[in-house]
């Protein structure tokens, strides 16, 4: 009977370990396999208009973003622009064409990374490569133009029709690059965002002038950062860093 009692006693002891060795090991072997599914973040952007003015001025923007990874490599972006647009000189251009144009842009767009066609998993080269994403969407932009030359100061009788506000549609096209902070876990917590924007304006009153023929783009050079949102983790197929 003690005998019998010993063992048993034995064989749940030797259970329990193998259990706990075994979640241990699934566990660990985890580590670098789970994401969060949402971001938060912000960023600032420097932009340039190419339009109906003579001249181009970097202006300022800052953004606010909010992200659902389908996958690490994978993500849809909602993003808001606030910011000023601003190009030409009244004085000393032959149009006498000048604009600012306090704006405000919302935008919906996909975003590829490299890291999901790629595998990356036996390359240092290519594991750096694996955060490089193309990205294209639709967008909106609300144009308020608080100061404006429509007359030429070089040209007697010289005047750019266009409006003060306006809404158009543009498409955002981006390419850049996701530098992935990892936690202890080996999972993705922070992300520092570095792109450049083209954004295809499909009316040409983003400058406030509706002149010739071209449709108006602004572009942008934009560093930002990305926050995991909430504890819920979603597992990928394969590592996510190396």
């Amino acid at each position: 009977m003690r005998s019998y009692k010993f063992m048993t006693r034995h064989l749940l002891k030797t259970l329990f370990i193998i259990l706990f060795l075994c979640s241990a090991f699934m566990a660990k072997a985890q580590n670098g396999y789970n994401y969060a599914q949402y971001d938060i973040g912000t960023a600032v952007s420097f932009n340039k208009v190419y339009g109906d003015a003579e001249t181009v001025t970097s202006m300022p923007a800052v953004h606010f973003n909010f992200t659902y990874n389908a996958t690490p490599f994978i993500n849809f972006v909602f993003e808001t622009q606030l910011g000023k647009l601003r190009g030409g000189d009244s004085l000393l251009t032959k149009s006498g064409r000048y604009f600012n144009n306090d704006f405000a842009a919302f935008i919906f767009r996909g975003q590829l990374q490299l890291g999901e066609i790629m595998d990356y998993s036996r390359s240092p080269f290519q594991n750096a490569l694996k955060n490089l994403y193309v990205s294209i969407g639709a967008g909106f932009v609300r144009n308020h133009i608080t100061q404006v030359s429509r007359t030429s100061k070089k040209i007697a009788n010289y005047y750019t029709g266009g409006d003060d506000k306006s809404k158009e549609p543009f498409i955002p096209l981006r390419i850049g690059y996701e530098l992935k902070l990892y936690n202890r876990y080996s999972q993705p917590s922070a992300k520092i965002d570095i792109g450049y924007g083209y954004n295809y304006i499909l009316g040409d009153d983003l400058d406030g002038f509706v002149a010739g023929g071209k449709k108006d783009v602004y572009t942008q050079f934009t560093i930002g950062v990305k926050f995991a949102l909430g504890s819920e983790l979603t597992s990928y197929r394969k590592q996510i860093t190396y």
